[in-house]
């Protein structure tokens, strides 16, 4: 992992060495959570992968199907708390990692209560100003546990009682590079290249692909070992070039979800996002990412009924991938562009069982 180690402060009594603090901490692996939910057969192995609001959306339905859960997140955010953090410290950004950890709460007293507190963000006239309290908590574990930053997530993952464990796609911070037409509204048909992911997902102009920076990241070799012993990937919904299509990018995570042999899943999004899809059809956004991924085979796409303008042309799309198309209602009752956890839940187990008893196969590997 990122093994960056900061110093621990003025305290002399404080322990040292990355050794010394685990035996301060009592054990450097805590035992993950036991899931509480209500899968009766504790349900497939899922991996999901995103980032921010729309993976939070995804666990916070798919904690309500399976107790075997992964999310795999995002680590190229350079903006607010995250990139105030990053930059000053040399750590993973921790925004979209805190987010997802706090959607895999409980809904009880316990799951809500810290899912607040880790979301609480300081509002003041001084240098705390902006910060969520969870992104200062995964850093501060981090820093104690000499840059672990899997048994950091785990530690947090067991004081909220995460239903589902939460990992980096990466072990390094990254950047996104994003070519786009249009960036300067001068000249809205010159192509030109925007750095970084508040750049890509602010743009004025219309993003045509992305790359990381680095080209060749380290993927987290624990995120990569659940794609591959996952019964199902679940990619999206999420800011498209920005959180999704980075997954993809990650050579060793990639090639993962490539070769694995579980069923994928990519969830589609309730509305566009200015700057990275505006304009964008459904069967858009499903060729952008075939084109980011080539040959990778995607079983079920899942759409809302009020995205889907040409249900047979996006059929035509999602075959072309090797799936089918799965179109059911998904959003909020009020809120076109938010997720019903519940609907959503409701979907995923459906897609889930339905492919297991078309198959004659017992539910799960």
């Amino acid at each position: 992992m990122h093994r960056r180690q900061a110093p621990l402060g003025r305290d002399e009594r404080g322990p040292r060495g990355p050794a010394a603090r685990a035996r301060h901490l009592g054990h450097r692996r805590p035992p993950r959570p036991g899931p509480r939910v209500s899968a009766p057969d504790g349900g497939p192995k899922v991996v999901a992968l995103g980032g921010g609001h729309g993976l939070a959306a995804s666990l916070s339905a798919l904690r309500r199907v399976t107790r075997e859960l992964t999310a795999v997140v995002t680590v190229a955010d350079d903006g607010g708390s995250s990139g105030r953090l990053r930059g000053e410290l040399g750590v993973l950004p921790p925004g979209d990692l805190r987010q997802a950890l706090a959607a895999l709460c409980r809904d009880d007293e316990w799951g809500r209560t810290w899912a607040e507190v880790v979301q609480h963000r300081f509002v003041s006239s001084g240098a705390l100003h902006g910060h969520a309290l969870g992104n200062l908590l995964l850093v501060a574990l981090w820093e104690r546990l000499g840059g672990d930053v899997v048994a950091a997530l785990d530690w947090m993952g067991r004081l909220l009682g995460a239903e589902g464990r939460v990992l980096p796609m990466a072990e390094v911070p990254l950047d996104i590079s994003a070519t786009v037409l249009g960036a300067d509204p001068e000249n809205p048909d010159e192509v030109s290249t925007v750095r970084g992911q508040v750049a890509a997902a602010t743009t004025q102009g219309r993003v045509l692909g992305v790359e990381l920076l680095p080209a060749d990241p380290p993927a987290c070799r624990e995120a990569v070992e659940a794609v591959r012993a996952a019964d199902w990937i679940v990619l999206g919904p999420g800011s498209w070039f920005t959180s999704v299509l980075p997954h993809l990018q990650v050579p060793a995570l990639g090639q993962a979800i490539a070769e694995s042999p579980a069923r994928r899943l990519l969830a589609l999004n309730l509305t566009t996002q200015a700057g990275e899809t505006s304009g964008f059809s459904a069967e858009a956004h499903v060729e952008v990412l075939l084109a980011h991924a080539p040959g990778t085979r995607w079983d079920v796409v899942l759409a809302d009924p009020a995205t889907v303008t040409d249900r047979s042309s996006l059929e035509d799309v999602v075959a072309s991938a090797g799936g089918r198309l799965v179109v059911a209602p998904l959003a909020s009752a009020g809120r076109s562009d938010a997720h019903d956890p519940h609907l959503l839940a409701q979907a995923y187990s459906a897609v889930f069982s339905s492919t297991s008893s078309a198959q004659g196969a017992s539910p799960w590997r």
